[in-house]
This record gives C-alpha cells, structure tokens and sequence, in this order.
C-alpha cells in the first residue's frame, strides 16, 4: 500500500489535488471496488476485475481516467484515441471536476460487470 501511496503524494499540484479527489469519488461508488497500484499506475478493480485506472496525458500533461471498457461508451466527453478498448475522460487543471458525470459514467462502468457484459 506505501508504493500506492507514494504515487498519490509524489504528484506535482494540481494532478496532486486532482488524483486524491479522483480517487475518493471512485472508492466511494461502490463497496466492492479496490485501488492498488498496477504498471506503475492506480488502478480500480470492482471484484478484482480491473475496471478504470488513474492517469496523465503525455503530451497535454492533464489528468484522466481511463475506463477499460470505454469501447462500450458512446459519452462524447470520453476520448479514444488510438485505443481499441479503453477510452479516457480528460479533466482541465484549472476547472472544478465535473462530479456527476464522473460518478455517472463510473457506475456505468460497474454496472457493465454487474450486468455480465463484462465477465468477473
């Protein structure tokens, strides 16, 4: 847990700020979900199934999460890129986080494995 830690505290403000509020609206969704450190990164697991993780864009240096399963989300606030599988939701250093669509598009990210659109 000192190295999941660690990640949070070494962030530069604001992502610093950001990651912790990011962290604790995702821990609070749902009893089931865990955060632990994975490549290097916190990840989120909802019954051990690896569902969003935590993240800075490389080149615009913002922060985000990325929702594993974002090829099923059709949100146009979420981001592809040139992934297959996982979308991003990109969040401006300098703005307030938008808190109900976060919590809305991470109970839909639960929900797609409580539904069993995403096997656990």
């Amino acid at each position: 847990m000192k190295q999941l830690d660690d990640f949070y505290l070494n962030q530069q403000e604001p992502i610093k700020g950001i990651f912790l509020a990011l962290k604790e609206i995702i821990l609070r969704q749902d009893q089931d979900i865990t955060n632990t450190l994975k490549y290097g990164m916190p990840f989120f697991s909802y019954k051990g199934k690896m569902f969003c993780y935590l993240w800075i864009h490389k080149k615009l240096k913002r922060p985000y999460i990325g929702i594993v399963e974002g090829k099923h989300f059709d949100e146009d606030f979420l981001i592809q890129e040139n992934r297959s599988r996982m979308k991003i939701m990109m969040f401006d250093n300098n703005e307030d986080l938008p808190l109900e669509q976060i919590e809305a598009i991470i109970q839909k990210a639960i929900n797609l494995y409580k539904t069993g659109i995403v096997k656990i």
